[in-house]
């Protein structure tokens, strides 16, 4: 009898799966997870990375009144540096390679920022169009190239983008295209020299997503 009173709480099997500590799971899917759940050492990491971006952004921007500005700059930080990394597993696709994907984030912000600047501050635009301490004869030219380096700002920022990007990795799919035509010895070779271009590629893919931001983050700063 009291063999199959207890008998309730030997193992089972249903399907070959052991399913004894399901309702534990269950407990746990029901509980808020912000009331079992500690920050993991990659939110920690993330989050360490975005205030040093917020106090470095609001440094460059100068203008304290617009407190919340700088998270689009992260934002745009972010997604850059996401899809950079994504890129670099092999066959997925380098989205921030391609011109469709980094001059769709460069033209619109870049319009908005002239949109904004020529409606709101219209002496201080047309005063960055003169450097000061320029001769009056030069004056002219000046404005032409100034204005004529304004206008190519979003394709420069698209183009050093994604030609950093399209530089890496066709050195290491050229690299590796000669891989079953060479000895072993040549070999090992030519997968440490892939490995080191890895690591190269891993840097450039933070350094070109930090270097699309900050320029964002002045050519912000001078519509004020």
């Amino acid at each position: 009898m009291m063999m199959n009173l207890f008998s309730s709480f030997d193992p089972t099997s249903n399907l070959n799966l052991s399913l004894n500590w399901m309702s534990t799971l269950i407990g746990l899917l029901i509980i808020p997870s912000l009331f079992w759940l500690i920050p993991s050492r990659m939110n920690m990491i993330w989050m360490k990375i975005s205030l040093t971006l917020h106090k470095e952004f609001k440094i460059l921007l100068g203008n304290y009144k617009s407190q919340g500005s700088t998270l689009i700059f992260i934002s745009l930080f972010s997604i850059i540096l996401f899809n950079n990394f994504l890129g670099l597993f092999p066959y997925i696709f380098t989205s921030t390679s391609h011109m469709t994907m980094t001059l769709t984030l460069a033209l619109p912000l870049w319009l908005s920022f002239m949109i904004y600047g020529w409606l709101n501050n219209t002496t201080h635009m047309l005063s960055h169009l003169v450097p000061q301490g320029t001769p009056p004869i030069l004056m002219p030219f000046m404005v032409c190239i100034e204005t004529i380096s304004n206008v190519i700002r979003p394709g420069t920022l698209a183009i050093r983008l994604s030609a950093n990007m399209i530089a890496g990795h066709l050195l290491m799919t050229l690299l590796g295209n000669t891989g079953p035509s060479m000895s072993i010895y040549m070999l090992n070779i030519l997968i440490f020299v892939q490995i080191l271009l890895l690591t190269l590629e891993t840097a450039v893919s933070m350094i070109q997503s930090y270097v699309f931001a900050v320029l964002s983050t002045l050519y912000s700063s001078e519509i004020n």
